[in-house]
């Protein structure tokens, strides 16, 4: 199990170099156009974490928004030549270009995206991949046509019970191509979307230009980037980044332990989960006056409640939710809080969405470090 303790515990061992990955060389910020002040986790597929003090507005701007990558993205692209292109199990195989996209009837889904693997960098024992801490996340207003207008206009057949997504991604050496399929149902839901925009502007280079799929409530791989091909499938696509890749057990395994392929199931919906945003970890306050703000999410389900605890977990209070509220997004929310005496006090804060689901103390281990969504923390130092 991945416990509140080891969490907190796996935050201070970065600090202390336990993660070799997480050191400030591995870790420093950078100036990279557009991308300024965002942490580098890899730079060899570029992959970019928000640092979590940038979790404070309902809408995350696009230079703060996390990049994930699982090779080179293009390197050159012709839009004038660019097509995407739609067949497998269909009746008219299409392949439209971007005007003609443009054309088509828009639809603006808000969206938090989190990459499934959000936290791994405090799995006990240690897991391998991106060592994500905990801003692997953001929201955004995503535009473009549906999908499902895509799909009828092309006729899926009736053997058609999967969808997939091939991109533009430059695949170095033998590494297998990131192809990625979701059920049908999943993919004719009017809000799952060919976005062509983010917040208000065209996509940038590294948010999938010029177009990505967006399967909202889902985790991020789902979401396909530089998306050039869909293909309606008679089953789920056979790919490696559909198996082994982002699978769950589907029983709890001991930490450290192998898992068999068959016995596993796809990541697909987030789970539940909060984000302290400020005051930040570490910090040592000026005032024992202090505003609790954060971010809390759940994928297909809605935020209910958000409650923050100061005294370790054993009391909670109620915060305040913000008024901004759309489906598959995050809510914001803010406690004020003050401190009875000087010292050194543990933040927690934990939500509880519409079907019912809290933030564990715990969750179990999985050999990917997917989903943790335990309760989050912070330690601070109020002045005496």
């Amino acid at each position: 199990m991945i416990s509140r303790r080891e969490f907190l515990a796996g935050v201070s061992g970065s600090i202390g170099g336990v993660w070799p990955l997480l050191s400030r060389a591995a870790d420093e910020s950078v100036a990279l156009p557009g991308k300024e002040g965002m942490i580098v986790r890899s730079h060899r597929f570029l992959d970019l974490e928000m640092p979590v003090e940038y979790a404070n507005l309902f809408i995350t701007p696009v230079e703060h928004f996390f990049v994930r990558n699982h090779m080179h993205e293009p390197s050159t692209l012709d839009v004038s030549k660019w097509r995407l292109s739609i067949g497998g199990e269909v009746e008219k195989p299409l392949a439209l270009t971007l005007a003609e996209l443009l054309k088509m009837e828009q639809r603006t889904v808000t969206n938090t995206l989190e990459c499934a693997g959000n936290g791994r960098a405090f799995a006990v024992p240690h897991v391998p991949g991106v060592q994500w801490q905990k801003g692997a996340v953001g929201t955004a207003r995503f535009g473009g046509p549906r999908l499902r207008d895509l799909l009828e206009r092309a006729g899926v057949k009736p053997a058609g019970k999967h969808v997939m997504f091939g991109g533009l991604d430059e695949v170095p050496g033998k590494v297998p191509p990131f192809i990625r399929s979701i059920p049908i149902e999943k993919a004719i839901d009017g809000d799952t979307l060919v976005a062509l925009n983010m917040n208000g502007a065209r996509l940038t280079k590294h948010h999938g230009f010029p177009a990505r799929v967006v399967v909202p409530g889902w985790i991020g791989a789902a979401s396909c980037k530089w998306v050039t091909e869909i293909k309606v499938l008679d089953r789920e696509f056979d790919g490696n980044f559909m198996s082994p890749g982002y699978r769950m057990p589907n029983q709890p395994v001991q930490p450290g332990e192998a898992v068999n392929v068959a016995d596993t199931h796809p990541a697909t919906a987030l789970k539940v989960k909060s984000l302290i945003a400020s005051p930040s970890d570490g910090a040592s306050v000026k005032s024992r006056a202090i505003h609790i703000q954060g971010v809390a999410w759940a994928g297909e389900a809605d935020i209910e409640k958000v409650e923050v605890s100061t005294d370790s977990g054993t009391t909670w209070q109620p915060a305040q939710l913000s008024k901004n509220h759309s489906r598959y997004a995050w809510r914001r929310w803010s406690h004020f809080w003050k401190a009875p005496r000087g010292g050194d006090y543990t933040i927690l804060s934990r939500a509880t969405d519409s079907d019912g689901h809290t933030q564990p103390d715990s969750v179990p281990w999985n050999p990917s470090g997917y989903l943790i969504n335990v309760v989050d923390q912070v330690k601070i130092h109020v002045p005496v």
